[in-house]
């Protein structure tokens, strides 16, 4: 097995229909996030059972050439690889990945690649170790890289560990871009399902230079007043 053999796999999947729709989803045009992405028009079930049959068969080298494709499904093909291949190796093949990943950081540049790797890897891997290189991470230029730093911590948040989660969301209240806000308010939702006093001592200090929808998606659970007690803090940044 290749990663030639998945990519002849993925293209007898192909929906040309569906990859016109993502090239818009994914904000693709020029100027936009994910500008110049490619799609091949796969769903994400057709991608995972495909990685179901193929993981114990793809080396690291291997999983490089999906990476390196200018195709979005081959990377994603290519990173829930990792995930599967890490999830079942010993601590070597961790740590290789682990190292892999942040060597190709580059090729993991949209939101759902972040999402769908980044706390099933770095966040797991850092779980009981140093989480420094979030903190780098998090003032890198890069939105992607900065995506994996908060994303990252939605591992810590289920194993009831905030302290990071809230220290980058604090470096990253003033980020300029919308999916950070996003990723943010998301990460720190999650705290509060966990820890409400957590989230709300969290807003009491931030909430009223918070973007607007960093906000929002981190009071999404709360009850009605306490949403409105939140929203209606000024002075208020961001997206409204």
């Amino acid at each position: 097995m290749s990663s030639v053999n998945i990519i002849s796999h993925l293209k007898k999947l192909c929906d040309p229909a569906r990859a016109t729709h993502s090239l818009r989803f994914f904000k693709t045009g020029v100027g936009e996030y994910g500008e110049g992405d490619k799609f091949l028009g796969l769903t994400v079930p057709q991608i995972r059972s495909t990685v179901n049959q193929f993981w114990r068969k793809l080396t690291l080298a291997e999983v490089d050439q999906l990476l390196a494709s200018s195709y979005h499904e081959h990377r994603l093909t290519g990173l829930l690889l990792l995930v599967k291949q890490y999830e079942k190796g010993d601590d070597e093949i961790k740590k290789a990945i682990y190292d892999f990943y942040l060597t190709h950081l580059s090729r993991i540049n949209n939101w759902d690649l972040v999402d769908l790797s980044a706390p099933n890897i770095i966040g797991d891997y850092l779980l009981t170790r140093s989480r420094s290189i979030l903190y780098k991470l998090a003032k890198s230029k890069n939105l992607w890289q900065r995506r994996v730093a908060i994303l990252s911590t939605f591992t810590f948040i289920r194993d009831h560990q905030f302290k990071d989660a809230l220290s980058l969301a604090t470096i990253l209240l003033a980020d300029p871009h919308d999916l950070i806000h996003k990723a943010v308010g998301w990460m720190l939702r999650e705290i509060g399902k966990r820890d409400l006093f957590v989230l709300t001592a969290f807003l009491d200090s931030h909430a009223h230079h918070m973007p607007r929808t960093m906000l929002r998606y981190a009071i999404e659970k709360l009850p009605p007043l306490s949403r409105q007690h939140y929203l209606t803090l000024k002075p208020q940044l961001g997206i409204n």
